[in-house]
């Protein structure tokens, strides 16, 4: 059965997630190894969750990465993250990463909290 993605931050996510599974499947070891080290990294500890995904938007935001910008606005919403705080993580990103970071927050970022709380409903 052919995946049909409902708007276009599924249709990024899925893309992801296949070219993660591929990359898997041909260097197992280095993915494990990544996938074992991220997990460390975003594991509950004395920042939550909730504040690893805003720090991880942020930096995703800033260093122009769309489909971390992508997958980490999801994460901030997965982890119950408001509009108003990923809009102020935003504003800190856009404080130090300028026009560039804001032109990809007041388009992207929104974008994908809109398409995926229509999916949540």
């Amino acid at each position: 059965m052919q995946f049909e993605p409902r708007n276009s931050t599924e249709a990024a996510l899925h893309h992801y997630k296949e070219g993660l599974g591929l990359f898997t499947k041909k260097m197992p070891e280095l993915a494990s190894q990544y996938n074992a080290f991220t997990q460390e990294c975003f594991k509950e500890g004395a920042l939550s969750q909730k504040e690893k995904q805003l720090v991880a938007l942020g930096i995703a935001l800033y260093s122009q990465d769309e489909y971390c910008i992508i997958y980490h606005t999801k994460g901030c919403l997965d982890q119950g993250c408001s509009e108003q705080e990923i809009l102020e993580a935003v504003g800190v990103t856009a404080a130090f990463g300028g026009g560039a970071a804001m032109s990809q927050a007041v388009t992207l970022v929104q974008e994908c909290m809109s398409e995926l709380n229509q999916l949540k409903q």
